[in-house]
C-alpha cells in the first residue's frame, strides 16, 4: 500500500462519512493509490457503507489506479452504459441492507461520462435477468429513506428505563476525565523480595488505618510479637486483645471451626473462630481469602498457644451518598470481554449495536464508553487457542477492533483498559496497551488495569477482574453464575486481589497499588462473561457483558455467558439501563 496506512484510509473515510468492511480494505491494499479511490468515491458522492463490490465499480471509474492483483477471482464482466451507473439488480450485489445497519450507498452520476472497461459482478449469484430485464441497460440508483429506529427488544430479566432520566446529549459536554490511579509508566519493582515484603507491608499499613479509623475494636491495637509476650494477661473472658494482620493459610477444622495464622511485622500466632450452632457467624461459612487483612478481637487459650476470635473486623462499608454531576447528566455505557479475533465473536450483534448507537435516543446520551479488558482474544493465551481464531495474528486484531470501534459515532470517547487476553504483562496492575498498538484507533483513552478516575466529578473504578478466579475458588458464596458477590468482597476487603500466588499473577511494586484506598461511586469488572448492575451500599456494581459466544471451554464446564448488553449509567441521575443485542 503505497502513500497511505490505516490510520489514514480511516481518516479519510471518516470524513468522507463513509464506513468500509473488511473485504474492501484488504482489497484496497492491492492498489497504488488507495486514496484515490477513497477521493473518488467522494467525488461521485458515494456514501454509506462500502463492499469489494463498490471498490470493483470505484477501481473502473478512477483512472490511472491499478491493483497489482486482481480484486475477486469470482467476478465476471458486463457492460454499463456510459453517463449512467447500473443499479443493484444490475451489478448483483449483496444486499447491503440486510447485513448492516446502515442505509444502501447512493451514487449520483448525473452530467458524468464514465468510458471504463465493462465491470465485473459476482459470478456465484447466478442470478438470470428476465427478458424483460435485459432489455434496461442502466439506471441512476435513487436514495433510500433511512428506516425508523426500532425500540430494542427487552429481554426477560433486564430492566427497562425512561428517558427522561438520561437528560443530556452527549455532544454538549466536553470532555471531563481525571486519572487518580494508573500504573502506566510507573511500575517501579524489580522483582525482589525486598519488593514483596515492600508490597505487603504497604497493605498492611494502609488497610490497619481503614481497620482502625473505623472504630469498632474493643480496644487498643497491639502488634503480635507484643500479643505474644503478654498472652498471660489476656486469658480471661474479660481481658480483651486486639489485633491487625494478614491471614495466612485459612481453613476449617472437622467440627466446623475456622483456624488461621495471623501475621503483622513483627510476628504471627495461631486463631480460632469457634462455629456457634446459636449464632452462625456468615465468616465460618463464606471463608477468608489468604493474604487478607483483618482485625481481631478475643483471648488466648490457657495453654497460651491458641488465639480464640470472638469478633472478627474488615475495614467499615458504610451506606454512601454517591457523587453525581448536575451539570453534566450524559451517560457512560460499560462493556467488556469482546474477543475480536475469535470465531466466536458475535460480529453481527455488534453492528446491531452500532446501528443503535446511531439511531436511539438513548445513545446520543452516552458521551463515555468504557471497555474493561480483553477486547480481542489474544494469541497463545491458553492451549490449542490458534484452532478457535478467525484472526491469527495479534496486531490484525487490534486493527480489526479498531475498525469496529470507528463505526461508532463521532460524540463517543473509548476509555480501553488491558485484560489477561491483551498484549500486555500478565502480573497486575497491568499499564495500558503500547504505541504501536494504540496508533490504529481514534478517540480512545487507553489506561492501565486497573485504573482509578473520575468521570465529571464521578469517581470510577475499572478492573478487569481476573481475581475473580480466586474469590470463586477461595470463597463458598462467590461463584461464576453470580460474580457480583466477588465485587461485593473485594469492597469489603477493600482490595481487588489479596491472594499471592493464586491463579492471579501479581506485581510486588514497593506501594500496592490494589488497595481500594476510596470507596468509588462505580466499580465495573468483567473477565467473567456475565451480567449484573446493582447497587450495593451507594456504589453501583457493574459486571460488564462479553460479546463473545459460549466457547467450547465453557460448554465443556457447563457454563452459559451472558454476551450483549450493554450497561448504560447516568452520571448526574445514576440511572441505569440494560441494552440487549442478542
Amino acid at each position: 500500500m503505497v502513500g497511505a496506512n490505516r490510520a489514514e484510509i480511516l481518516r479519510q473515510c471518516r470524513k468522507q462519512g463513509i464506513l468500509i468492511t473488511r473485504s474492501f480494505f484488504d482489497n484496497l491494499a492491492e492498489f497504488e493509490d488507495p486514496m484515490a479511490i477513497l477521493r473518488g468515491a467522494q467525488e461521485f458522492n458515494i456514501s454509506g457503507v462500502l463492499d469489494k463490490n463498490h471498490l470493483q465499480l470505484l477501481a473502473k471509474l478512477v483512472p490511472n489506479n491499478n491493483s497489482q492483483t486482481t480484486v475477486n477471482a469470482s467476478i465476471e464482466p458486463t457492460k454499463i452504459a456510459s453517463a449512467t451507473i447500473v443499479s443493484k439488480a444490475e451489478l448483483q450485489m449483496p444486499d447491503i441492507a440486510e447485513k448492516t445497519p446502515f442505509s444502501q450507498p447512493t451514487l449520483n452520476a448525473q452530467n458524468v461520462e464514465v468510458n471504463h472497461p465493462p465491470v465485473k459482478i459476482n459470478a456465484s449469484l447466478n442470478v438470470e435477468p428476465s427478458p424483460a430485464r435485459k432489455e434496461i441497460r442502466a439506471r441512476t440508483i435513487a436514495p433510500m429513506v433511512k428506516p425508523e429506529p426500532l425500540a430494542p427488544h427487552i429481554l426477560k430479566g433486564l430492566q427497562n428505563y425512561d428517558i427522561a432520566d438520561f437528560p443530556m446529549i452527549a455532544s454538549d459536554v466536553d470532555i471531563d476525565m481525571k486519572i487518580h490511579f494508573d500504573i502506566t509508566g510507573n511500575s517501579i519493582t524489580e522483582g525482589k523480595m525486598n519488593d514483596i515484603n515492600s508490597c505487603f507491608s504497604s497493605r498492611l499499613d494502609k488497610i490497619r488505618k481503614m481497620i482502625v479509623a473505623g472504630g469498632e475494636m474493643p480496644s487498643r491495637v497491639t502488634n503480635i510479637n507484643q500479643l505474644l509476650a503478654d498472652r498471660n494477661a489476656f486469658t480471661g473472658r474479660e481481658n480483651v486483645a486486639c489485633a491487625i494482620g494478614l491471614v495466612n493459610e485459612p481453613r476449617n477444622t472437622k467440627r466446623g471451626h475456622l483456624i488461621f495464622e495471623l501475621e503483622d511485622n513483627t510476628g504471627s500466632t495461631t486463631c480460632l473462630l469457634r462455629k456457634d450452632e446459636d449464632d452462625p457467624n456468615p465468616i465460618i461459612s463464606h471463608g477468608l481469602m489468604p493474604d487478607d487483612v483483618i482485625g481481631v478481637a478475643g483471648t488466648f487459650s490457657n495453654t497460651g498457644d491458641l488465639f480464640y476470635v470472638n469478633d472478627l473486623f474488615f475495614p467499615p462499608l458504610k451506606r454512601r451518598k454517591r457523587k453525581n454531576s448536575p451539570e453534566a447528566q450524559v451517560s457512560v455505557a460499560f462493556l467488556s470481554d469482546i474477543h475480536v479475533g475469535s470465531k466466536t465473536f458475535l460480529e453481527a450483534q455488534w453492528q446491531k449495536m452500532v446501528q443503535w448507537f446511531h439511531t436511539d435516543p438513548l445513545a446520543k446520551t452516552i458521551k463515555y464508553f468504557v471497555l474493561s479488558g480483553d477486547c480481542v482474544d489474544g494469541v497463545g493465551i491458553y492451549p490449542g487457542q490458534d484452532k478457535e481464531l478467525s484472526i491469527p495474528d495479534l496486531f490484525n486484531q487490534y486493527d480489526e477492533f479498531a475498525r469496529l470501534l470507528h463505526l461508532l459515532p463521532d460524540w463517543v470517547e473509548c476509555i480501553m483498559l488491558p485484560g489477561n487476553h491483551d498484549a500486555v504483562r500478565p502480573a497486575e496492575p497491568q499499564p495500558a496497551l503500547e504505541p504501536d498498538i494504540q496508533q490504529s484507533f481514534n478517540a480512545t483513552h487507553f489506561v492501565g488495569n486497573p485504573c482509578d478516575f473520575s468521570l465529571h466529578g464521578v469517581r470510577i473504578l475499572s478492573y478487569h477482574g481476573k481475581s475473580i478466579d480466586d474469590y470463586v475458588s477461595g470463597m463458598r458464596n462467590v461463584t461464576y453464575s453470580n460474580p457480583v458477590q466477588a465485587m461485593r468482597e473485594m469492597l469489603q476487603r477493600r482490595h481487588l486481589a489479596p491472594q499471592w500466588g493464586g491463579k492471579t499473577p501479581l506485581s510486588p511494586e514497593p506501594e500496592d497499588n490494589l488497595v481500594i484506598n476510596t470507596v468509588p461511586d462505580i466499580f465495573v469488572t468483567g473477565h467473567v462473561h456475565g451480567h449484573a448492575c446493582v447497587d450495593h451500599k451507594g456504589t453501583t456494581l457493574v459486571c460488564s457483558s462479553t460479546w463473545q459466544d459460549q466457547t467450547s471451554y465453557q460448554r465443556m464446564l457447563g457454563f452459559q455467558p451472558k454476551p450483549c448488553i450493554l450497561t448504560v449509567v447516568n452520571l448526574g441521575t445514576h440511572m441505569t439501563a440494560n441494552i440487549p443485542f442478542a
